[in-house]
């Protein structure tokens, strides 16, 4: 398996929410991860991928809600988010995608 196939494993998809937009005017985007990923790996597919210095790597899990699926009980899969800091001067326009 590539190099670059793993850091698109460890990162989902960019966040983007109103707390996510406040976050960037911080130097810092906000990315729904895979839920094994460690803060290294997250730094690291980061940087690989967008080329990009990452100064700090904050991460939340937010469990799952129980929800009502056609009448049954189901439960929505947790997610993890990565807040990634960014060095001064380095920026990543996630409206534009991918």
């Amino acid at each position: 398996m590539s190099a670059k196939v793993q850091h698109y494993d460890v990162i989902r998809k960019p966040v983007i929410t109103e707390k996510a937009t406040m976050a960037s005017e911080a130097n810092a985007v906000v990315f729904e991860v895979s839920i094994d990923a460690n803060k290294p790996q997250i730094k690291e597919a980061v940087e690989a991928l967008f080329g990009v210095k990452v100064k700090a790597v904050n991460t939340t899990i937010t469990k799952g809600k129980v929800k009502r699926f056609r009448g049954q009980l189901g439960r929505r899969k947790d997610v993890k988010k990565a807040y990634v800091t960014l060095e001064e001067g380095n920026a990543i326009d996630v409206t534009t995608g991918l």
